[in-house]
């Protein structure tokens, strides 16, 4: 694997670290700016939805320049998002701050998955696209624990400050090591928005909201689930999410490899499985040592759908995958926000703590039902499954090639 993956998995670290590692420090933030705790949740929100806006806004904006000019540039937003957070003087002020931030997130991912895949043989595509994601769940076991005890330590500015100085090193990195790969020609907006008439295109991402959804359907309410239900004390959740971002480490690595050998049947295990594990949480999670199993595997099969998903949709998308690479990636926001907000209504309705489980089973059971459809169309169509059109030629000069 490339030494540029390795920059692109920095800068995913840093991104990864600050969407999450704002969850831990919402009652320090509240208070220094004298809020509640909804209101804090704000920022999270914010966050979520500055990805879905952002990644397709800041991706058109950058089809003038070079993929590595426009890394450079996002990873410059990402920077100046978190220093305006660590300094703001008031709750509104980090607020815009966390939206700046996220604006970088989804076309970051997007635009750096093209990136990876094109640095690779054709048969090692969702691998370097999985290699770059590993910053996204390494940050989940290393990056937000560190930052939730430096901010519950030292304050919360200092954690942001770090989150800032992470993105320094991996703009350093972009410009170090990523080749500065020539625009391809003859792709142009147009081209990019075609791909959203590609019925596969808009299934692989219906898959993705639906998929991710169910893992986050059960992981938003862990902390009540874990200590109500589970009897865990309230200083265990922290290394029960350690255990999540461990599983989502594997997952993703798992998802990659696999990915790459046979995409359709890796997505029909993965979320087939997610399906059952989600609907037996409900149970296990009665029990602790079970339950403490069930996330990390929760979070194992939630994150090997994420290479597959993301190969699929650059597959798709044949000659111009880069804007709807960028919105996939905001539909794993969307899945995210889409899933919290049903979990907290069946909790809200009186069905219990572990009732978000179900609403995830039926979301992942969705994307399976999703990934059969899909197949079966692109079957009809006299297409074999798996097969991708190469990214880089403009549509007059594509070539198919079999994997």
């Amino acid at each position: 694997m490339p030494l540029a993956l390795l920059a692109l998995a920095i800068g995913a670290f840093g991104i990864g670290t600050t969407e999450f590692v704002i969850m831990g420090l919402l009652p320090e933030v509240a208070g220094d700016f004298g809020v509640t705790i909804p209101t804090a949740g704000l920022l999270v929100t914010g966050y979520a939805l500055g990805v879905v806006l952002g990644a397709p806004l800041m991706t058109v904006l950058g089809t003038k320049i070079s993929r590595k000019r426009m890394l450079m540039l996002l990873m410059g937003l990402f920077i100046a998002g978190n220093v305006l957070s660590a300094l703001a003087p008031s709750f509104s002020v980090m607020l815009i701050g966390r939206v700046v931030a996220s604006l970088a997130h989804g076309a970051f991912f997007g635009i750096g998955s093209v990136v990876a895949a094109d640095l690779v043989a054709p048969n090692k595509k969702a691998g370097a696209i999985a290699m770059m994601f590993t910053g996204l769940t390494v940050a989940n076991v290393v990056g937000v624990p560190l930052g939730t005890f430096v901010g519950q330590s030292a304050g919360w500015r200092v954690t942001f400050g770090m989150v800032a100085a992470l993105g320094v090193v991996g703009l350093a990195g972009i410009a170090k090591l990523v080749p500065d790969m020539p625009k391809p020609q003859g792709v142009h907006l147009r081209h990019e928005l075609a791909a959203f008439k590609n019925a596969q295109v808009l299934l692989a991402m219906a898959m993705t909201v639906l998929g991710f959804g169910g893992v986050f359907a059960a992981i938003t309410y862990i902390a009540p689930m874990m200590t109500h239900v589970a009897g865990f004390a309230d200083g265990s959740v922290t290394w029960l999410l350690v255990l999540f971002g461990l599983g989502m480490v594997g997952g993703n690595l798992i998802g990659g490899k696999y990915a790459d050998r046979a995409l359709m049947p890796m997505l029909y295990v993965s979320l087939g499985a997610l399906a059952v594990v989600l609907a037996l949480f409900t149970l296990t999670a009665q029990n602790k040592v079970l339950a403490a199993i069930t996330i990390a595997l929760i979070g194992a099969l939630g994150f090997a759908t994420v290479p597959p998903l993301q190969k699929r949709v650059l597959d798709q998308a044949h000659g111009a995958p880069t804007l709807a690479s960028a919105v996939n990636i905001g539909a794993f926001n969307l899945g995210n926000a889409l899933a919290a907000w049903l979990g907290g209504m069946v909790i809200a309705a009186g069905y219990g703590y572990t009732s978000p489980n179900w609403v995830g089973a039926a979301l992942a059971a969705a994307a399976l039902l999703l990934a059969f459809l899909s197949a079966a169309l692109e079957r009809s169509d006299g297409t074999a499954v798996g097969t991708v059109v190469t990214s880089a030629a403009p549509p007059e000069q594509r070539a198919v090639v079999h994997h």
